[in-house]
């Protein structure tokens, strides 16, 4: 099985900078899918951006243009740059791999972005 985890999260003022990593271990694949989502108290988890074993990427409407998603796949890594910060990017980040030939995902579990006004 692969576990994931995420670091980089923290507390940040609006229009500030913040790097998420997070790193695979276990199990890898060469056809995976590789993302981060969001999640605040009382909402669902939403998707932020995808990654997938070629590189396409994927962003939702409210990121794009701010966030970059990114893969290191030698290191079992995928980043998430996140530039010009709102308060409204405030939420727990969790980092997913999908296995899409077992058709199977994996989470970590999560780290807090903070952003103040």
């Amino acid at each position: 099985q692969v576990q994931l985890v995420e670091s980089g999260g923290g507390l940040v003022q609006a229009g500030g900078s913040l790097r998420l990593s997070c790193v695979a271990s276990g199990t890898t694949f060469s056809i995976d899918v590789l993302g981060w989502y969001r999640q605040v108290p009382g909402k669902q988890r939403d998707l932020v951006a995808t990654i997938t074993h070629s590189g396409t990427t994927n962003y939702a409407d409210s990121v794009k243009g701010r966030f970059t998603i990114s893969r290191d796949s030698p290191k079992n890594t995928v980043f998430l740059q996140m530039n010009s910060l709102k308060p409204e990017d405030t939420a727990v980040y969790y980092c997913n791999l999908e296995d899409v030939l077992r058709r199977t995902n994996y989470w970590g579990q999560g780290t807090q972005v903070t952003v103040s006004s």
